[in-house]
């Protein structure tokens, strides 16, 4: 659940790191979703690199020449996903002056991913091993969730100085725009097991999302642009 910087850690590590050659890129995307899938079927705890690489249909020596655990494994499918998030969140503009517009577009696209049958297998599976591996969980976080509040209050800063928002504390604003776009999803997916809603149903979650938060943050004179 997060707003990609261009310039993250992810690209900043890509940047630093030497170039991989075809063939080795797609061994290890092999490799990942081959893990991905062990993970969730078996569970973090369960899985072991054997079976990943029976899944990954690659040697344990070839398998250990990429990722040298089950940690570093995860670590990867956590980069992934920060990866895949960023490519769905590529379309929306960070110097947009619509602020609604903006929002509005944001809330549909975060709402969607965190009720992804993808994602939500992913948040069950860290819930079940964070007591197990707390570095884990507190990865997944800090790539996601973390991130997003983040990327996403130092957006408010940048509407606060140019009048188009009135947010006291960014910080606690973008968790408050997180936390309406997470709550409903994450009560009837991920614990009630509920199936994902439609397209209509993420819209009208994205609306209200939007309305109530400028209700409490928009400038007392009313928004510059997009009301």
């Amino acid at each position: 659940m997060s707003i990609e910087d261009p310039i993250d850690t992810v690209a900043a590590a890509e940047a630093t790191a030497p170039a991989e050659s075809g063939s080795e890129s797609a061994k290890r995307q092999q490799i990942l979703e081959g893990a991905r899938r062990v993970f969730l079927r078996s569970g973090f705890a369960a899985a072991s690199m054997g079976e990943i690489a029976r899944e990954a249909k690659v040697s344990k020596g070839t398998l250990y020449v990429y990722f040298d655990s089950k940690e570093a494994l995860f670590a990867a499918l956590i980069e992934d996903s920060k990866r895949e998030t960023a490519e769905r969140l590529l379309g929306l503009d960070p110097t947009s002056t619509d602020v609604r517009a903006f929002l509005t577009l944001l809330a549909n696209r975060l709402i969607e991913k965190l009720a992804s049958p993808s994602h939500v297998a992913m948040v069950r599976m860290v819930i079940g091993a964070a007591e197990q591996f707390p570095d884990l969980a507190r990865a997944f976080y800090e790539a996601g969730a973390g991130h997003g509040r983040e990327r996403l209050a130092q957006w408010f800063r940048l509407q606060v100085d140019a009048g188009r928002l009135d947010v006291p504390d960014p910080d606690i604003a973008a968790w408050i725009f997180l936390g309406m776009c997470c709550h409903p999803v994450m009560v009837h997916v991920v614990l009630a097991a509920l199936p994902m809603p439609d397209a209509a149903r993420i819209e009208a979650y994205a609306d209200e999302v939007v309305a109530t938060f400028l209700a409490r943050y928009a400038p007392p004179s009313g928004m510059s642009s997009g009301t």
